[in-house]
């Protein structure tokens, strides 16, 4: 029997109808949020009292990436033995907006560079006793040969 996959944070991504963030978007000024602001809109020049909920964009552009080589402390849930693994900075398409994130196991950071094309995908961070925990990563979308 498979177990149930499970956000490690509730209400940051969905993976109901392929992977996405939710967010939040200011009507007023336009401006977009991730995670979302629930209490008013954190743009100073506007403070609008609601948001919306969104899904933002699955696609963007590498901004800027590093890899992580040393476990971080508790009580983030580090794999053992620890491996390695690539963040990224990826500045979404509609919203131009840059979201942080793991970057997809497989993907070797020595093959990033910026300005690549990324794609969002929900991925496995750890596995308890009861459920399979689910993050949201960054992997390169596949260039296309011309």
């Amino acid at each position: 029997m498979s177990k149930p996959h499970v956000p490690v944070i509730e209400g940051y991504f969905t993976e109901e109808g392929g992977a996405k963030l939710l967010g939040g978007h200011c009507s007023t000024c336009g401006a977009y949020f991730f995670p979302k602001q629930y209490s008013f809109c954190r743009n100073p020049a506007c403070g609008a009292p609601d948001l919306d909920d969104v899904e933002l964009s699955t696609r963007g552009t590498l901004w800027s990436f590093t890899d992580n080589r040393y476990a971080p402390p508790p009580p983030y849930p580090a794999s053992e033995p620890f491996e390695p693994y690539g963040v990224a900075a990826v500045e979404l398409e509609v919203e131009q907006m840059v979201v942080l994130g793991q970057v997809a196991r497989g993907v070797d950071v020595s093959s990033l560079h910026a300005g690549q094309a990324m794609e969002l995908v929900v991925e496995p961070l750890y596995e308890s006793d009861d459920a399979v925990h689910t993050v949201w990563k960054w992997t390169p979308v596949p260039e296309v040969a011309s």
